[in-house]
């Protein structure tokens, strides 16, 4: 009987025992508590605007932070593989993206910041299969680094 008392107090401990360690998921919808004033945009002018459109929407407009962007773009496409034919089969595509973040209202300096990501893609038989391979690739590149471009915004406005 004392065994199964102590068996049972420590199984409650043990359930118990992480409920306590303060952890608290991150609530994304009070992440975002700057405003973008203005992004200057440079470069690639696809990948530029795409980008100024991924962050322009996640900002708030209602907040006493203001900032602004400036982007320089560079997208570079190399060949990753050839087949024995010495066919190319597989194309690579890097996005280097410079971001320099001014903080108005503040003595802060501006903030440089560089974010790369890079994928590939095969080459289809039907060239405007491969055009929309390479599409869908850079608008998933672009999506990821506008994230963390965000998300760098908001570590960078936390330190100050």
């Amino acid at each position: 009987m004392y065994k199964k008392n102590i068996k049972l107090s420590l199984f409650f401990l043990l359930l118990l025992l992480p409920l306590g360690c303060g952890f608290e998921v991150l609530n994304k919808s009070k992440i975002n508590t700057f405003t973008i004033q203005e992004i200057r945009t440079g470069g690639d002018n696809r990948i530029s605007q795409k980008i100024k459109n991924n962050l322009l929407s996640y900002t708030d407009r209602e907040t006493q932070k203001n900032l602004i962007v400036y982007l320089n773009s560079k997208k570079s496409k190399t060949i990753k593989e050839k087949n024995i034919k010495n066919q190319i089969t597989k194309y690579q595509i890097k996005l280097d993206i410079q971001v320099s973040i001014q903080f108005i209202g503040t003595n802060q300096n501006m903030k440089k910041m560089n974010f790369s990501a890079s994928g590939d893609y095969p080459v289809a038989n039907i060239h405007s299969i491969s055009l929309s391979n390479e599409k869908k690739l850079i608008d998933n590149l672009i999506e990821n680094i506008a994230t963390n471009i965000l998300d760098e915004i908001e570590l960078k406005l936390n330190d100050i």
